[in-house]
C-alpha cells in the first residue's frame, strides 16, 4: 500500500545565468491518498509533475511537506527500507543497466538479497530465461535492442524481489512490437505497480487512474473517467511551442 499524505514537492527557482533565487516553485501540490489497488496508473503531460509524484515513492524525490509511506515505512526516515520495497524501472533502461552483460547485471542486482556469489551467476541465468533472455546472458548490454534493454532493466529490479514496483514511463523509447511485451510482462506481474504512461491503453486496463495536471492529482479513480479527463485537458491546453 502506498499512502500520501499532503505530499508537497517544491524547490527554489533557479537564476538565469546559473545559481538559485529565492522564489519557490511547487511542482507538486498536496496530495492524499491511499493506493491499494494492484494497479495503479499516472497520466499527465509532460512536465505535469507525474514522475515527480512517482519518484516519491521510492525516495528518489523527498516531499517538502506532508509524508509518503509504502507499507507503512516513511521514506524520509525510514529510506534504506523503503527502497528494499520498491523497484523502480526508468524510461530509459540505458539509466540502470551497469554491468557489461545481461549476466553480470542481474548478479549485481542479486548482492542486495545476499545471495552467495558462488550462486549468482547460476540465479541470474535462470531470472534470464525466465524473462525470455536466456540467450542474451553473455551478450554486451550495448548490443542489446531497446527491447531487450528494457527487459533486461525489468529483469534486473524484479530479481530483488520488490513488493511494489514502480515504472516511469518504460514503453516510451519502444516500438509497438516491444511496447506490447513489456506491458504484458507489467500487466502479469503480482507485485503492486504504480505506472506512469502516456499509452492510453495501458492505462485503461488499470485498476484505478491518477491525472496530473500543473503540479496537481485533478483526476483519482476509475480508468474510463480518468482518461476522458486527460484527453479533455491536453483537447483545451494550448500548443506549447
Amino acid at each position: 500500500m502506498i499512502e500520501f499524505d499532503a505530499a508537497t514537492v517544491t524547490v527554489y527557482a533557479a537564476r538565469d545565468g546559473g545559481g538559485t533565487t529565492d522564489e519557490v516553485r511547487t511542482l507538486l501540490h498536496p496530495v492524499t491518498c491511499r493506493l491499494t489497488e494492484r494497479r495503479v496508473a499516472v497520466i499527465g503531460a509532460n512536465g505535469s509533475g507525474k514522475s515527480t509524484l512517482a519518484r516519491l515513492v521510492n525516495g528518489l524525490a523527498l516531499p517538502s511537506a506532508g509524508s509518503v509511506r509504502v507499507e507503512g515505512l516513511d521514506t524520509v526516515r525510514q529510506g534504506p527500507a523503503v527502497r528494499r520495497r520498491v523497484g523502480f524501472v526508468f524510461s530509459d533502461p540505458d539509466a540502470q543497466l551497469v554491468m557489461p552483460t545481461a549476466v553480470e547485471d542481474v548478479a549485481l542486482s542479486l548482492r542486495r538479497l545476499d545471495v552467495p556469489a558462488s550462486e549468482r551467476a547460476a540465479r541470474a541465468q535462470e531470472i534470464l530465461a525466465r524473462f525470455g533472455l536466456g540467450g542474451r546472458a553473455e551478450v554486451p548490454v550495448h548490443a542489446l535492442s531497446g527491447g531487450q534493454k528494457q527487459l533486461l532493466a525489468l529483469a534486473g529490479v524484479l530479481a530483488t524481489e520488490p513488493s511494489v514496483l514502480v515504472c516511469d514511463e518504460p514503453t516510451t523509447r519502444l516500438d509497438l512490437r516491444w511496447q506490447r511485451v513489456v506491458d504484458d510482462l507489467i500487466d502479469g506481474l503480482e507485485q503492486q505497480v504504480l505506472l506512469v504512461t502516456h499509452d492510453l491503453e495501458a492505462a485503461a486496463r488499470a485498476d484505478r487512474v491518477l491525472v496530473v495536471d500543473a503540479g496537481a492529482v485533478v483526476h483519482d479513480g476509475d480508468p474510463e473517467t480518468g482518461v476522458a479527463c486527460y484527453r479533455e485537458l491536453m483537447a483545451a491546453a494550448p500548443v506549447p511551442w
